[in-house]
């Protein structure tokens, strides 16, 4: 028990000090400026899809506001969340990999700003800009970092802590910057789906954080105490 408690302290920590190291969403425009063809941006409605499984992978998008949420459906139809990606965030880089149709789906959470960048576009900037590859770059080896404590977290930790870890992730704990602890109103159908339970015991954990003083609500949203962390560091 010991060495699980272990466990999620150095999960926690290394995810709180890899966000604290984090710097603002990088600033795309200026490089983008660069490059009048193969570029565009367009405006996203909520639920609205950016690509769908399937589709052919021949560009990258990067968040400039609002978020994405990734998705990919079984051969069976039983559907997971990947990922809720922020502004600031690129999505659909696996066309640099070689993948020629799309893994999963991309849609909007939410009203989001999303610059499109075709596939040979992105490729030149890679090589002509190397402060753009560096920004690049850290944020693969970030996606992949959270991919690998993800994982871990289910694989090791009960649908109660994998609540509470998503809750302080998405509430921004441990950057620089000083926490935005309300997270806007998000459904319990969402959040049983990016930890893999059902929305019963998503609202029955809930009800337990707030009578144990970890969460409260108001009219913006769900507001998140820094003592939710005991219930990922409990054994």
């Amino acid at each position: 028990m010991h060495q699980v408690a272990q466990r999620n302290l150095k999960i926690v920590s290394n995810e709180m000090g890899t966000l604290a190291g984090q710097k603002s969403p990088f600033d795309l425009q200026s490089f983008l400026d660069k490059f009048m063809a193969g570029k565009s941006r367009r405006e996203y409605l909520t639920g609205e899809a950016v690509y769908s499984q399937g589709d052919l992978a021949n560009a990258i998008f990067y968040i400039q506001t609002g978020k994405v949420k990734l998705t990919v459906v079984s051969t069976s139809g039983k559907e997971a969340v990947i990922a809720h990606l922020e502004a600031g965030s690129f999505f659909g880089e696996g066309c640099l990999a070689g993948e020629a149709h799309r893994m999963a789906s991309a849609n909007a959470l939410q009203s989001s700003s999303i610059v499109r960048i075709d596939k040979a576009v992105m490729q030149d900037m890679l090589h002509r800009e190397p402060e753009f590859a560096e920004q690049f770059l850290a944020h693969l080896l970030s996606r992949n970092n959270r991919m690998q404590a993800d994982l871990v977290d289910h694989l090791f930790n009960s649908c109660e802590k994998r609540l509470a870890r998503l809750l302080m992730l998405m509430a921004n704990f441990g950057q620089e910057t000083k926490p935005i602890p309300v997270i806007a109103k998000i459904s319990q159908e969402t959040l049983a789906e990016m930890i893999g339970t059902t929305r019963s015991r998503v609202s029955f954990f809930l009800n337990r954080f707030r009578d144990l003083g970890y969460i409260d609500y108001n009219s913006a949203g769900m507001l998140i105490h820094s003592s939710l962390v005991k219930v990922v560091l409990h054994d």
